[in-house]
């Protein structure tokens, strides 16, 4: 695992891009270019994730000769932390272009320490470990923060199931869920609440195994949420 550490006098972009550390997405090849990311240890004792890409783009109306993808998922990031949603907190973002006008790009985060992804949640037996109450609060709990993120008109555009992460603290009735979400590099905003809404929900239950009760209690603690039915969610 890579070391992080630095001093006020170095450029953070090339600092960063120097860093290594052990590869958690190795890089790969799409979008014209190529984006991995390493897991390194800052001498502060955080555990970052750097996200590194080269000519990795994206075009959009606003940007039609392309920006860089890091770019976009931290601009999801910070507006959904800003709403409450569960999601890293970025310490670096910065995209540049060398002498081939080429962009180099670079998004810092913190590691969500002690989240793991909801499928290994499940598959370790948490739920069963913490009660049918918790699950309820757990489904609830990444109910509201769904609701949060459309009704701030942000959608997640990649809601896999995979994307999702859980932490449960404290035991017996003290015991807590936390949810966080990842993989922000399609976030955007949509021009109402409700678009943004059946985007994410219905991708979300193409790609969950809840059951069909969880699936409805969820909704139903959505829609309480969001503040109002959304026809075809059911």
């Amino acid at each position: 695992m890579g070391q992080a550490v630095l001093t006020e006098s170095e450029n953070e972009f090339e600092y960063f891009w120097a860093t290594r550390g052990e590869w958690v997405e190795p890089p790969n090849v799409r979008r014209g270019g190529e984006s991995g990311v390493q897991r390194v240890q800052a001498d502060d004792g955080r555990l970052l994730y750097v996200k590194r890409q080269t000519g990795h783009i994206y075009r959009s109306v606003l940007h039609p000769f392309g920006r860089p993808t890091v770019l976009r998922e931290r601009d999801a990031l910070e507006g959904l932390r800003r709403l409450g949603v569960g999601a890293p907190q970025t310490v670096f973002c910065g995209a540049e272009r060398d002498e081939k006008l080429q962009w180099r790009a670079l998004l810092v985060t913190e590691a969500l320490v002690g989240y793991e992804p909801i499928e290994d949640w499940y598959a370790a037996g948490g739920r069963e470990r913490h009660g049918e109450a918790l699950h309820d609060q757990l489904l609830q709990t990444l109910a509201q923060n769904l609701a949060r993120m459309h009704r701030g008109r942000w959608q997640h555009s990649c809601l896999y199931i995979k994307h999702v992460f859980v932490r449960v603290t404290g035991e017996g009735e003290q015991a807590v869920a936390q949810v966080a979400l990842l993989d922000l590099e399609k976030g955007r905003q949509r021009l109402t609440a409700r678009r943004a809404a059946l985007h994410d929900i219905k991708q979300l239950r193409r790609h969950s195994s809840f059951t069909a009760p969880d699936w409805e209690k969820f909704i139903y603690f959505y829609q309480t949420a969001f503040g109002s039915a959304l026809k075809g969610l059911e």
